[in-house]
């Protein structure tokens, strides 16, 4: 199983989806605040180039957003 990293808020409408939709799928993932955490912001803005969340880290592939047709690819899910 490929290592999944998201980073997020609690209050981000597309974060929420996109760990619902892995945890109804049974795949687990590291889920980052970056609102509460400043070393883990920093790191998914050098990794993405971008502010806005989610950003999704799957085994270095990096996906901004909750691109669920990228995500299922990339996990191999349908």
């Amino acid at each position: 199983m490929p290592k999944i990293k998201i980073y997020s808020t609690p209050t981000c409408p597309y974060c929420i989806t996109l760990k619902e939709f892995l945890k109804e799928k049974g795949i687990e993932f590291e889920d980052v605040n970056v609102g509460q955490d400043v070393q883990a912001r920093e790191e998914m803005i050098n990794k993405s180039g971008q502010m806005g969340v989610p950003v999704v880290d799957i085994d270095g592939e990096i996906i901004v957003g909750f691109d669920k047709g990228k995500i299922s690819k990339l996990l191999g899910i349908k």
